[in-house]
């Protein structure tokens, strides 16, 4: 299936590569598949769009190219021997014309970039001398000889003749690249090997000499066809080092996105990449680590049949993914809330069915600052169903009330909630709804009768349910959102995100518009 645009390859990579290193791939997809925590998939309207929007890459493997000087001699009949140099060769008036791909299942992507049309300059050195007459000539010439040698004397030049010249080359090339997708030290590769220039046009021109003679037009001739060699050599030698820059550009970017303190994310390649006409379907392991340990996945149940072609991008992530990273996050410390003054008075001002306790109401009108600290004291814990997400977690919680050391209330709670995400306006949103929630502990340390009544347990219950809860998840959407920014999501234009729930995984697809900002930020720092 070909469509007109530019050359996708390398925006490809971005999207597939996009993911951190790993040690080694299975050959065997269906085995590779229990091992795989996270799945891309682009599909070729994707492709599309990216394909649209890379002229600027291939533009710079063509400009930033740093051409070799060219040395070489030559025997040309009737002149001899010719040395010849060709010096700071540089591109100029690069237009791309259009460009053709199609995904090809099972081998990779085709690709041809038609009426690539530019104008190389630089510095011809060229001598010759010599004389290379042959046999039948000399026969007749003999008589000449002597004369010949006089005038070589006086005339040094007709032996040893050497110039410096700026030339220009007009060219019309069409490129063609036939990269192969595959699994290169436990990340996406490409291999751009298989790539060719054909030449519709190469006219080298002497500066200020439209019309050279014959003798320059014999010494051209060659040479154009010289620099016709350089050029195809140097062009797909430059495409495969922007490839390896983009590879590595990306691998920093996805190390970086991917890690926040002492919390990051390996997801290397499983297997290589799958290739079908419509789209192209990345595995990745999807193992968190912290302090130098790292989760394990082995009974994954992916499946590409759970995935469809609708949308331009599909991300497909396992519970196995989502519970080691939140087991990370409390380790860490991450999950800690502390609310405090106004904010937490005008908290409590929530209608509750149950009446607040006078130490309650004491502490947040008659003490000079109120605090509440709350955070989890056990790994949360999740499980996904076509339902949705539901969370478990012990939440711990104590009340201050003047005193920065013992709290006026202490009081820990399991808390069951379905949860579910959306995405709009580049800001995250986390829906809760409570299932279950127990109050498994509470006391008053600074009482002398430090339990509670049922009447109080009841009201913290109901707080921790309708105050506690949504004021937590404001907070995560918050921290969250923060984070994905850090990280630069919200420079990518996505539309319409749906989250869908599974069986064991959730499926996260979308629309994008091209990430332009990552395209500057590569050549920005490819020019440098």
């Amino acid at each position: 299936m070909p469509c007109d645009g530019s050359p996708p390859l390398l925006l490809l990579l971005l999207f597939l590569s996009v993911f951190g290193a790993s040690h080694a791939c299975l050959q065997d997809p269906a085995s590779a598949y229990r091992f795989t925590g996270a799945v891309c998939r682009l599909t070729y309207p994707a492709a599309v769009v990216l394909n649209e929007k890379t002229t600027k890459v291939i533009e710079a493997a063509f400009q930033h190219a740093r051409y070799p000087d060219v040395r070489g001699e030559k025997s040309l009949l009737f002149i001899g021997k010719v040395i010849y140099g060709l010096e700071n060769l540089e591109i100029h008036n690069l237009s791309i014309g259009r460009s053709e791909f199609e995904l090809r299942p099972g081998e990779g992507i085709g690709m041809k970039i038609s009426n690539v049309s530019a104008v190389f300059r630089g510095t011809i050195q060229y001598g010759y001398g010599g004389w290379l007459i042959p046999a039948g000539i000399l026969v007749h010439c003999c008589c000449a000889l002597t004369a010949y040698m006089s005038v070589n004397q006086q005339h040094p030049s007709l032996v040893n003749v050497t110039h410096s010249i700026d030339f220009e080359i007009e060219s019309q090339i069409d490129l063609g690249i036939n990269p192969k997708l595959y699994c290169g030290g436990g990340k996406v590769a490409a291999d751009t090997s298989d790539c060719y220039l054909n030449f519709h046009k190469l006219h080298l021109q002497l500066q200020g000499d439209k019309e050279p003679n014959w003798l320059k037009k014999l010494v051209t001739n060659f040479i154009t066809f010289t620099v016709r060699v350089a050029i195809k050599g140097q062009i797909c030698k430059e495409i495969n080092k922007v490839a390896n820059i983009l590879a590595d550009f990306i691998q920093d970017t996805a190390e970086h996105f991917l890690t926040d303190g002492n919390i990051s994310v390996d997801i290397g390649v499983t297997a290589s990449p799958a290739i079908t006409a419509n789209y192209i379907e990345s595995y990745h392991k999807g193992l968190t680590k912290y302090n130098n340990t790292s989760a394990v996945i082995s009974d994954s149940v992916f499946h590409p049949s759970q995935l469809t072609e609708n949308r331009m991008l599909y991300f497909w992530l396992s519970d196995q993914v989502f519970n080691p990273m939140l087991a990370a996050a409390h380790q860490d410390g991450r999950f800690q809330l502390n609310i405090s003054g106004a904010e937490l008075t005008e908290l409590f001002k929530t209608s509750l069915s149950t009446a607040m306790p006078e130490f309650i109401r004491k502490c947040l009108l008659e003490s000079g600052s109120p605090e509440l600290r709350v955070w989890s004291s056990s790994v949360p814990h999740l499980n996904t169903s076509t339902i949705g997400t539901t969370v478990w977690v012990m939440a711990s919680g104590q009340l201050h009330c003047g005193s920065p050391d013992t709290p006026t209330l202490f009081f820990e709670t399991d808390v069951a909630m379905e949860v579910t995400v959306s995405y709009a306006d580049k800001k995250l949103f986390l829906h809760g709804n409570p299932t279950e929630t127990i109050v498994v502990k509470a006391e008053l340390p600074l009482q002398n009768q430090p339990l509670l009544d049922q009447t109080q347990v009841e009201f913290i219950r109901e707080a921790v349910e309708k105050i506690g809860i949504p004021k937590v998840l404001s907070a995560l959407e918050i921290e969250i959102t923060r984070l994905l920014d850090k990280q630069g999501v919200n420079l990518f234009d996505i539309f319409n995100p749906v989250v869908l729930p599974r069986d064991g995984f959730v499926v996260i697809e979308m629309d994008f518009g091209f990430p332009h900002h990552l395209l500057v930020e590569f050549l920005r720092k490819t020019l440098q």
